[in-house]
């Protein structure tokens, strides 16, 4: 049997040493010493081969919080960004224009509110913007691209709309058979009465928020009707010490997403390996957390990827386990230390292998501290230097149009 595309000798979680076999974009096989040809082998000994990572919550959309997506990608093992809100009905066409150009898979979680996140905060404050049945008849004729609803019910948000902006989201997500992701943040509305109305496979992002701070009965009455909680870094969603209180009464999150965007991506997120490296430092098993990064947010989807499995799509991410004491921060500079991390050697989508794409710079309403500027400084001119030097040197060189050899006389 040929396969297009053979990986050798590595680690496979949940299996142990296996190899992985692609064929026309697909996973052919997985196991031990796979026989039969290939037409190209990728020796991956001592490396660790995962599922693409599935990372449920971004912001790739064109507006305030998009990010380019490719650029982190191809060095970080995330194949499928789903955008959690980036546009509403009245946008979507620039972010189907964005998914259609990118090398990563795009699915969405169509905003209530119709505006999408064109500016940084209160699309929901105008209840006209956030139209049931705009809502139901957009999911009806992008089913391909949307996977969901999501509606962010905060103070700034929400203004005096209370919880009517989310009842308006479960009411179009219960039409159309799909989930609510919900963002949690500053009070009013009260999180106990934002989470009493979520249903079984909903999902609450910044599950372990310092701002909301959800701890109490009611996240335990959520979690065991079956609401999921994911964990939305972004730049202001992730606290250690509620994650820790959260450990200790047995509520681990259900998934591991960044909440990437434009004020993320430069600290303190980054990227899911490093917040999946947090939640190692919480204390919590590498399994869990790639469990937490691959196939539970697949299916909370249901999507097509997050998992190895033959015929599922050859989307994978080779990574070097390093063990360490790695520091890593919080949105409140609250520091941990991991004890391992993982560093991606290369991500594939669909068995075609991602290049090296450069991030464009930081669009100018993004606030950046003095050192972050000085650091995306540093990095051009490293970057510059690198790209710049001549690749080899003459040992490294052959003589592709050798001079004929002078006759003698």
């Amino acid at each position: 049997m040929t396969y297009d595309l053979l990986f050798t000798g590595g680690e496979v979680p949940g299996t142990g040493p296996a190899d992985v076999a692609v064929r026309d974009g697909l996973i052919a096989a997985v196991g031990p010493g796979l026989t039969g040809g290939a037409r190209t082998v990728v020796d991956v000994a001592g490396l660790l081969v995962t599922p693409g990572l599935v990372d449920l919550h971004t912001h790739v959309g064109p507006g305030y919080w998009g990010i380019e997506p490719d650029p982190v990608a191809w060095c970080s093992g995330v194949t499928t960004w789903v955008d959690a809100g980036s546009a509403g009905a009245y946008t979507l066409g620039g972010l189907r224009r964005v998914a259609a150009g990118t090398d990563v898979r795009v699915p969405a979680l169509l905003n209530i509110s119709a505006v999408g996140l064109a500016g940084r905060t209160g699309e929901s404050r105008d209840l006209d913007n956030c139209d049931t049945a705009l809502a139901i008849d957009t999911v009806q004729a992008h089913r391909d691209l949307i996977r969901g609803i999501k509606v962010r019910i905060d103070r700034e948000t929400v203004g005096g709309n209370g919880v009517e902006p989310l009842r308006r989201a479960l009411a179009a997500a219960q039409f159309c058979g799909i989930p609510v992701m919900v963002h949690i943040g500053t009070a009013p509305p009260a999180l106990d009465e934002v989470l009493g109305l979520l249903r079984p496979g909903d999902i609450v992002t910044h599950c372990a928020s310092g701002i909301a701070a959800p701890l109490g009965p009611a996240v335990r009455a959520a979690r065991e009707r079956g609401v999921l909680l994911d964990i939305g870094h972004g730049s202001g969603g992730f606290a250690f010490d509620v994650l820790e209180r959260q450990l200790a009464e047995g509520l681990a999150p259900d998934t591991v997403s960044t909440d990437l965007h434009a004020r993320s991506v430069h600290g303190p997120v980054f990227d899911l390996p490093t917040t999946m490296t947090k939640l190692l430092a919480a204390g919590l098993p590498l399994d869990e957390v790639l469990a937490a990064a691959t196939v539970r947010p697949a299916r909370a989807l249901g999507l097509p990827g997050g998992t190895l499995a033959v015929g599922a799509p050859a989307d994978l991410a080779v990574f070097r386990v390093e063990e360490g004491a790695f520091e890593v921060v919080d949105a409140h500079r609250q520091v941990r230390h991991a004890p391992l991390r993982l560093v991606n050697e290369a991500t594939y989508v669909a068995g075609r292998r991602m290049v090296p794409r450069l991030s464009p710079p930081p669009p100018p309403w993004i606030p950046l501290t003095d050192a972050q500027r000085a650091a995306l400084a540093r990095r051009e001119r490293d970057l510059r230097a690198l790209l710049t030097a001549p690749l080899v040197g003459a040992d490294g060189l052959a003589e592709q149009f050798p001079r004929p050899t002078p006759r003698s006389s």
